[in-house]
This record gives C-alpha cells, structure tokens and sequence, in this order.
C-alpha cells in the first residue's frame, strides 16, 4: 500500500496548542500515514518588526513536536527558490521521493473558502488532493465545486487559540493553555514579540 503523506504548512509564528491540535487530527482521520509539517519563509508583503527569525520558529517547532509519531518538520521552502509557492513544494516532494507516495495538502477549513484565491491553486490540486480540518457550522456555498471534489474532511474540535492573540497577550496574560510548555520557555528565554527583539 502506498505511504499517504499529508502536508501541513505555515509559518507558525509562534506554534501553539491549536497547531498542535489541527495535526493531531489529521493524523488520527485515518487518510494519511505521516505528516510532513512545512516551515514556511515569510513572503516580503508580510514583513513586520515582531517576528521571530526562521532558525527560532524551527526550533520552536522542533520542540512543540519532540516525541510525536509520524510527524516530520521540513525547511523545504526555506530552501526553494522564492517567491515559495505550495505548488512548487508539493511538485518537488513529488520529484524527490517514492513515486508511490500519495500527498494530501492540509488545511484549516477558514482557508478552504478562500482557496480558489490561491496562486496556482489548480496546480496544486493537480498534484495533491485537500484534507480539510472541518470546522463546526462552517458553510461551503461559497467553494467551487472542483474544489469540494478534490476535497477530504476530517473531524477536528478547533481550539480557540491564534498567533496573533499569543503576542497581544504576552506579558498580560495566561498563556499556559494556548502554547505548549517548551514553545513558551523558548518565547520567554529569547524576549520574543516584544519591542526589545
């Protein structure tokens, strides 16, 4: 039978529980055998002062993931040429592994209404079929047909937890439940996304 390999990208800035949990759940659906989690650069039109730096947003995930099974960390867009398009990365794993492999790109069901806006969205699906986290009560009037039929949902419980809401409540809030503990040695121990970095 062949190796399903699911693909999870971001720029996880900072990794957090709700990460933790999305992977989780693509891994206990049943669709896919491993998860390759994608460490993506950050595109020049997102640039802001309060980022972490690619070597700490890896470490961070290297941490978030210790012990986990079935999970590998990739710095492949990190390494491609840029502009890093998922297209491009999903062809090159084609290209340098098994071509037995089977691939699924995975995404939150928030990015699935969106998707069709996507560069080279059709490619993509050309070269992988979508494994989709559903969301409770999410509506898909809005996505193209092509789409839903390239589309696999797994059950997943979203945590309410965001990047963004970690680094407004830093230094004023309980972060216990949002991040895993050794994410959050690391945020501490570096002073990271706060002015001084």
């Amino acid at each position: 039978m062949a190796m399903r390999i699911g693909l999870f990208g971001g720029t996880f800035d900072p990794v957090h529980n709700g990460h933790l949990s999305i992977a989780d759940s693509f891994l206990k659906s049943g669709k896919i055998d491993q998860l390759w989690v994608l460490l993506t650069p950050f595109p020049p039109h997102k640039a802001e002062d309060n980022q972490a730096s690619y070597s700490t947003r890896l470490h961070m995930l290297q941490k978030a993931f210790e012990g986990k099974e079935n999970v590998n960390i990739l710095t492949i867009e990190n390494e491609l040429p840029k502009p890093s398009f998922s297209f491009n990365t999903i062809r090159h794993l084609k290209q340098i592994n098994d071509p037995d492999f089977q691939f699924y790109f995975c995404i939150g069901e928030d990015n699935l209404a969106k998707f069709h806006t996507w560069k080279f969205h059709e490619k993509i699906l050309d070269e992988a079929d979508l494994l989709v986290a559903k969301r409770p009560g999410a509506d898909h009037s809005q996505v193209k047909n092509y789409i839903l039929e390239s589309t696999t949902f797994v059950n997943h419980e979203p945590l309410e937890v965001s990047s963004s809401k970690i680094k407004e409540l830093l230094g004023v809030g309980e972060l216990e439940n949002m991040l895993p503990e050794k994410v959050l040695d690391i945020i501490r121990k570096e002073a990271l996304y706060t002015s001084k970095n």
